[in-house]
């Protein structure tokens, strides 16, 4: 039977292990055993009451045809207008583009400036997908090492230092998948100025988990840097801050030269987003925000329970997220490759958790934790992770 012969480009596209792992570990409950899963970045509350009446009333309103590709307009609104109450600036709607989730963003920034020749910036450790569109494309992934030694948050001069003339995007974070790590205001500040040098270079700011800080640190979008505008494509969304991972509702705020580019790439690749998520999502942003708030609280806690609890395990040491939804522990001293201590994990200890390398090179002797479950499944996976690491040596 004859087959196909794929593009050249398909075989340098990877994934996310998150999702490999999870399709491990429900392999591994199926057959009956238990799992307790700290590897996917999955908020575990439900979506807040109000939201989801206000997709079933659209739905009952007769809501079910296509939308403008860009979003609707009263959505579109309500985003610019809780980025002002949020970040005090002033956002057009008609720069606004509503996607079906996060990585809709990624894609559509990367492809327009990822190819042959082109160099693209990127945090490491970051989010898989990024590296994996860039290699697509058949741009050049530049690494942005982010080290444990600086909270896992970027250095400007040395962020400045990878910018040649082939540079074409930079890529950031904060706070970051997976380390939790959260860009200093000097450092965003220092970054800022120096990119007025570059503007032949565009940035990809991914604040998806901007609502999610603590211990006091604060949020300092790029869009609040007037003379980057032209410059920064503001990736956020709702799936983390509202517990709304499978509505996929995303958005982004495009520079004024690229709306009409980006809009062309929804229209070619999905035509709109389902008409009731987006009424969903303004319901999300105009009213209520208890549960954002109570949801926030309840990972703060989670958060400093599993620090401490990490710390005393043996070869183990983790300093404290300062944002999101992850821990990213240090186990060099474990004395095995992070790949080796995530499969032993799961299969033996029925602990899913993800390997420091599958978000990069630099994320050797490290392993992700989310702790977007609940204090007793955290609890039970810590001492199930001590047994295991005990019987190591």
């Amino acid at each position: 039977m004859a087959t196909s012969t794929m593009a050249a480009g398909m075989g340098r596209l990877g994934t996310e292990s998150a999702f490999e792992v999870l399709a491990r570990a429900k392999a591994i409950e199926e057959a009956g055993r238990s799992v307790i899963n700290l590897g996917i970045g999955q908020p575990d509350f439900p979506t807040p009451g109000h939201i989801v009446e206000a997709a079933c009333q659209a739905l009952r309103d007769g809501h079910h045809g296509y939308t403008p590709a860009n979003g609707i307009k009263p959505l579109r609104e309500a985003i610019a207008a809780d980025l002002h109450r949020r970040h005090g600036v002033d956002v057009d709607p008609a720069h606004v583009l509503c996607v079906p989730g996060g990585k809709v963003t990624m894609f559509f920034a990367i492809l327009m400036f990822g190819e042959a020749g082109a160099e693209i910036i990127y945090p490491d450790p970051g989010f898989p997908i990024y590296r994996s569109v860039i290699e697509f494309t058949g741009a050049k992934a530049v690494p942005l090492p982010l080290r444990e030694a600086d909270g896992f948050a970027f250095d400007a001069d040395a962020l400045l230092g990878l910018i040649t003339p082939r540079t074409r995007l930079i890529i950031l974070n904060s706070p970051a998948n997976p380390t939790g790590g959260v860009s200093a205001r000097d450092q965003t500040e220092r970054l800022a100025a120096g990119l007025a040098q570059h503007p032949h270079v565009m940035l990809l700011s991914d604040e998806i988990y901007s609502l999610l800080l603590y211990d006091g640190r604060e949020h300092v979008s790029l869009l609040r840097y007037e003379h980057l505008r032209p410059q920064t494509i503001m990736l956020d969304g709702f799936s983390k801050t509202y517990a709304m991972t499978g509505w996929r509702l995303g958005y982004a705020v495009w520079p004024s030269h690229l709306i009409e580019a980006a809009t062309r790439l929804a229209i070619n690749c999905h035509s709109c987003v389902n008409a009731a998520a987006q009424y969903a999502g303004i319901a999300a942003l105009q009213g209520p925000q208890d549960a954002v708030a109570t949801m926030r609280d309840a990972f703060d806690e989670r958060r400093r329970f599993v620090v401490e609890a990490l710390n005393r395990l043996p070869g183990v040491s983790c300093i404290a997220p300062a944002g999101a939804f992850y821990a990213f522990p240090n186990v060099s001293r474990v004395g095995r490759a992070a790949k080796t201590i995530e499969r032993g994990l799961l299969e033996e200890a029925g602990v899913a958790t993800i390997a420091g390398t599958s978000f990069g090179r630099y994320g050797e002797g490290y392993l992700r934790l989310s702790y977007a479950n609940s204090l007793p499944n955290i609890a039970e996976a810590i001492s199930r992770m001590e047994d295991w690491l005990r019987r190591q040596n």
